[in-house]
């Protein structure tokens, strides 16, 4: 039997409600950010989650406020679903001196250790084996804290990701790896380049580990086996690997227009759009459309303010720019 099974315990309407407000506000902001790329005030490329959201929903709703988490450059989503306010991260990717690391790191490394999100990593697998650097400090320190790991389906392909979880195994790591599949590495399918059809589960028997998968689309599914595995992490009871299946709406980033995409294929997972069906799910249990509406309208609300607040901020001065650039915090010395 599976050590980790979905409960027949599904989450309480107040859970739901919350996730639901996750959603809609992962979802508002990444298509500001688009916006705001295309009026060319952020810098560089996006890798955006439209469409992958009730993945970062669903564990951000299971995960306690000291728990770590580190993402991949895709990592918008995950870094608001721990907390981290929007204005800061607006601000990063705006190259502004209020954003997350005083506009320095951009999208594709956003970072909070306030709120324990340790990271968005480009260097692809790169993160794993620090996630069980963060697991391996809560155990040693004989603290509960779980750490969660989210890569691409594309990673596991690579070897830290095998060197990771054979680590977190031998050692019964607080950790949990969530492998987003959504079919596609930057322009190739997954199925293409491994020889099994599950690029994660298939895989966890090598480890010891059960094979979990999860509608990743689906933000009631993605929360119960999150709960169970954050669970099992925190009671000692070692690492999971769990293969959530998704679908970007986009390409990779917005240098990718994605036609390599079947027509459809894209058509077929639009339709399955995490947000206007888990909206209709609850409706149909009983939650007034007036509710759900309110929330809409705070999570707008929230996102202007935050663009507003963003772009006036000004960019880094010279303090911010030079700061953490050398040993001796300075470069004054140079002139």
């Amino acid at each position: 039997m599976s050590a980790i099974k979905e409960s027949l315990v599904p989450p309480d309407e107040g859970t739901r409600l919350n996730l639901y407000r996750s959603l809609v506000e992962l979802r508002y902001f990444e298509k500001r950010v688009y916006d705001l790329f295309l009026k060319n005030l952020v810098g560089g490329t996006t890798h955006l989650s439209l469409g992958q959201e009730a993945i970062a929903a669903g564990f951000g709703a299971a995960l306690r406020e000291g728990d770590y988490t580190l993402a991949t450059y895709r990592g918008h989503a995950h870094t608001l679903a721990r907390g981290v306010p929007m204005a800061p991260i607006l601000a990063e990717l705006m190259g502004r001196g209020t954003g997350l690391m005083s506009g320095k790191g951009g999208s594709m490394h956003l970072t909070s250790v306030e709120h324990h999100v340790m990271g968005s990593y480009a260097i692809i697998g790169a993160h794993l084996p620090i996630a069980c650097g963060t697991a391996w400090s809560a155990q040693y320190r004989g603290s509960d804290q779980v750490t969660v790991c989210f890569f691409g389906d594309g990673t596991t392909n690579i070897g830290a990701f095998h060197e990771a979880l054979n680590f977190a195994a031998v050692w019964k790591l607080p950790v949990v790896f969530v492998c987003e599949n959504n079919l596609y590495m930057e322009y190739t399918p997954i199925g293409d380049v491994t020889a099994v059809p599950r690029p994660a589960a298939d895989r966890a028997g090598a480890y010891g580990l059960d094979p979990v998968t999860v509608d990743g689309n689906d933000p009631d599914a993605v929360y119960v086996v999150a709960r169970e595995a954050v669970g099992r992490a925190r009671r000692g009871e070692g690492p999971s690997l769990i293969e959530a299946l998704t679908y970007r709406h986009g390409g990779h980033s917005r240098a990718d227009p994605a036609k390599y995409r079947p027509e459809e294929e894209v058509k077929a997972w639009l339709a399955r759009d995490p947000i206007p069906i888990y909206r209709q799910r609850l409706i149909a249990d009983g939650v007034a459309a007036s509710v759900l509406d309110e929330i809409d309208r705070w999570a707008l609300d929230a996102v202007d303010e935050a663009t507003e607040e963003a772009k006036a901020a000004p960019p880094p001065g010279a303090d911010l720019l030079l700061k953490d650039v050398w040993a001796d915090g300075s470069a004054t010395w140079r002139n």
